[in-house]
């Protein structure tokens, strides 16, 4: 059995939430695929949502779920694991549990996975006192001794960021060689009042459930309390890779290029939140979620008029 609806989000995140209200809104039937793994998962709070600053991750999604209930909106828990596009342009949906279902247009809000650097600690501890995004959390650990974690050269530019924050900061140069810098880069870091430390790093020390020092290979520690990392971002682009759907390359990984919509290059496809770019915060998220499900259900009316037309 295939159970249809108009629209089809699949990803249950900040985007698709907001995709499905603005849907549920306008009284369509709409099926909401939450495989339960959003990315902002491991932080206590999330910051720069107006009137949403300083809210934990799970309570804005419970106050979302409950929400597009209110619209009838159904939500299940999985995960689409594949679907295809039929000859009538609509979209058939295969889900984990093995249920199929059909939807008129597709939201694909999938996001993204963080690949943490694989130094002892970093994963464990990630989210509270070892952190990626100074606009996420710069301001609850501002004026603290800050660590940067060099994976790349472009660690630089991270040091040079949370220099906004802290007046103490050093770049653990890890796995990037001195000589890979450039001297512009060098002269920044020096302005900015960066130190450099090059040598790999071990591990971290951590007291009492507090990050303390960050330990390089050779036994040294260096007191910090907090440590800035890179993930490597890893774009949750599967069902828009079956679809055909263009993508586009950047410094961050393959993201579904789309208009300013959210429309992907397949017609009934739109994307948005982390599945279209690594900046994708929560509030930007929601906003492209709106513009999707605003557009789709404007799409869907004329589609239907026009076709009320054709038959009088």
């Amino acid at each position: 059995m295939t159970d249809t609806y108009e629209v089809v989000v699949v990803g249950g995140g900040a985007a698709g939430l907001s995709a499905a209200l603005v849907l549920g809104r306008a009284r369509r039937s709409v099926l909401v695929i939450d495989g339960g793994e959003p990315r902002n998962a491991p932080a206590a709070h999330m910051q720069g949502y107006l009137t949403r600053d300083g809210m934990s991750p799970a309570e804005f999604l419970a106050a979302g779920r409950e929400e597009i209930a209110r619209y009838g909106v159904e939500l299940v828990r999985d995960l689409a694991v594949d679907v295809a596009r039929d000859a009538d342009g609509e979209f058939d949906v295969t889900l984990g549990s093995g249920r199929g279902v059909h939807g008129r247009r597709l939201v694909v809000a999938t996001g993204l996975a963080d690949e943490l650097p694989s130094v002892p600690g970093v994963a464990e501890r990630f989210g509270r006192d070892v952190l990626h995004c100074p606009y996420c959390h710069g301001w609850e650990v501002r004026d603290q001794a800050f660590g940067v974690l060099a994976t790349t050269p472009m660690g630089v530019h991270q040091a040079l960021m949370v220099s906004q924050w802290s007046k103490d900061v050093t770049l653990f140069l890890h796995t990037v060689a001195e000589e890979e810098l450039a001297d512009e880069d060098l002269r920044r870091l020096a302005a900015a009042g960066v130190a450099v430390v090059p040598g790999e790093v071990a591990g971290l020390d951590v007291v009492d459930d507090r990050l303390t020092a960050v330990r390089l290979a050779d036994g040294t520690a260096h007191e910090r309390s907090v440590l800035f990392v890179a993930p490597r971002p890893v774009p949750r682009t599967g069902l828009l890779e079956q679809l055909g759907a263009d993508l586009q390359e950047t410094p961050f990984g393959s993201y579904a290029a789309v208009d300013p919509t959210g429309l992907t290059s397949v017609p009934g496809v739109w994307a948005a939140g982390n599945a279209i770019g690594f900046g994708e915060q929560v509030v930007n998220a929601a906003s492209g979620g709106y513009r999707a499900g605003a557009t789709i259900n404007g799409e869907l009316l004329f589609a239907d008029l026009d076709a009320a037309v054709r038959v009088r």
